[in-house]
């Protein structure tokens, strides 16, 4: 026996899914057809903007209303420019350079160029307080460490993306920065108590709210004084009591993608996930990157049984669908104001680098772009020095597998730019830049969240507070190494 049709298009109303490719699947336009709340483009979906707005187009047909999603946070989380790299600064060089109305123009124009393509949900900002210096999953993603400031960029970034007529998903609730381990892969805890997260964490949400947020995402995170075992997604406390009644929020609750481990560890896959998340109040379940037709219907199964036993109150499963419809017909409604993005986010990451010691003479450098891992959250986007070079020669080389030695007589009478993102954590990373400093004029370009950490004997330290492609373009400007 088959689904009931109308629990099944009202559980498929609560679901962001996603599809494989750069055209959408039939299976992915029927299931809008027959009510699936939307879907999320990932770096796969994207090949050019044609082909973008050939997609939501498609997908529109089906279904006026339905929502079309993508986590475009500028800097180093892109999926329209994850070939090449953002052409925006991301929210920590945004954040040094301290000026507020810049960081609502930014993202005016990033939401500009989302409504230009049909998109109309925007999974950022990202408005954690990242006060964890080597947490691995925010970091520059975070406007700062002082929730003052973070808070006053995230109403900014929220304002600006909304005025383009996309709507703002701030993220992730109740904070995520203050972690050291990636829920892609685990289940992070913060070991805070509700008085410290209202001081540290919470300062920011409270300012997208006030500034009229459409939407708020969930952390899969354990915040033991709050949620106990469970992440936050899963937690009431968390996305009642918390998020709805203290803080007054009154738009759609999106989980982060439920594959991540840090809930399916918690619920014991997808599905059963989406059901945890619904009955603690979130109401636009993001399923993840990793979508098929099958997975789909096996989420809304799951939903439709647990409205026969108990495990969910219709109401509830209702109202989530309601609140996303709401925010669909406000996507469709809104007025727009665009703006011109002409080298606007270039401008900006040029503004964010700071430089410390002499970076002179550096024309004729050997660049060393030192190897560093993604996070599941930026992907593979390339990152560095090398489109912006002229004639400097750059080389590629893993921190704990090079010879000093070698690299020194390979750069000869000129001087080194070691490039690298996190270079104080990176393995080898420390013991490499000491070695040639020690013997050898070199220069460092940190292009991931600073650190305390300085090399001795280098003759400069520059930090671009990120590594998109203005901010690659920004460093190598500084250093004299442009075309």
């Amino acid at each position: 026996m088959g689904l009931d049709p109308g629990l099944r298009r009202l559980a498929l109303g609560t679901l962001l899914a996603a599809y494989p490719g750069p055209v959408p699947p039939d299976w992915a336009v029927d299931l809008v057809a027959e009510g699936l709340a939307g879907h999320t483009l990932f770096g796969g979906n994207v090949h050019d903007p044609a082909q973008v707005s050939a997609s939501t187009t498609a997908l529109r047909d089906a279904r006026a209303d339905v929502l079309i999603a993508i986590d475009e946070e500028g800097g180093d989380v892109t999926r329209l420019a994850h070939a090449t790299g953002s052409p925006y600064p991301g929210n920590a060089a945004l954040g040094v350079i301290g000026d507020v109305p810049l960081t609502g123009q930014i993202h005016q124009a990033i939401g500009t160029e989302l409504a230009d393509l049909g998109i109309t949900l925007n999974l950022a900002p990202t408005v954690d307080v990242n006060t964890a210096d080597d947490n691995p999953i925010i970091g520059t993603r975070s406007f700062g460490a002082d929730p003052a400031s973070v808070a006053a960029h995230a109403a900014a970034a929220t304002t600006g993306l909304q005025a383009a007529g996309v709507a703002a998903c701030a993220k992730h609730f109740p904070g995520h920065g203050a972690t050291v381990t990636d829920s892609h892969h685990e289940l992070p805890t913060v070991a805070a108590s509700p008085d410290l997260l209202r001081q540290r964490d919470l300062p920011p949400f409270a300012a997208v709210i006030a500034a009229g947020a459409r939407a708020v995402m969930t952390a899969h995170i354990r915040v033991p004084a709050l949620t106990g075992d469970a992440p936050a997604t899963f937690s009431r406390a968390v996305l009642v009591d918390l998020l709805r009644h203290e803080y007054g929020f009154d738009g759609v609750v999106v989980t982060d993608a439920l594959e991540m481990k840090g809930a399916t560890l918690a619920a014991g896959g997808v599905a059963p996930g989406a059901v945890r998340a619904l009955a603690a109040g979130a109401d636009l379940l993001c399923i993840g990157a990793r979508v098929d037709a099958e997975l789909v219907e096996q989420v809304a199964a799951e939903i439709v049984a647990a409205l026969g036993d108990g495990r969910l109150e219709r109401a509830r499963v209702e109202q989530a669908a309601g609140r996303t419809a709401e925010l669909a017909a406000w996507t469709r409604a809104t007025g727009r104001t665009a703006v011109d993005p002409t080298d606007l986010g270039y401008a900006a990451a040029r503004r964010a680098v700071r430089v410390e010691g002499v970076p002179t003479g550096l024309d004729r450098s050997l660049v060393v772009q030192l190897h560093a891992s993604s996070t599941l959250a930026e992907g593979r986007v390339p990152w560095g020095l090398g489109p912006h070079l002229g004639s400097a020669e750059q080389i590629r080389v893993v921190a704990a597998e090079t010879d000093p030695a070698e690299l020194r007589r390979r750069a000869g009478d000129r001087p080194i730019v070691l490039v690298g993102r996190h270079l104080h954590r990176l393995p080898g990373g420390r013991e490499l830049t000491s070695a040639l400093a020690a013997a050898h004029p070199v220069a460092v370009v940190e292009m991931g969240w600073p650190a305390g950490w300085r090399p001795d004997g280098v003759r400069a330290f520059v930090t671009t507070y990120g590594a998109s492609h203005a901010n690659g373009r920004a460093a190598a400007e500084v250093l004299g190494l442009t075309r």
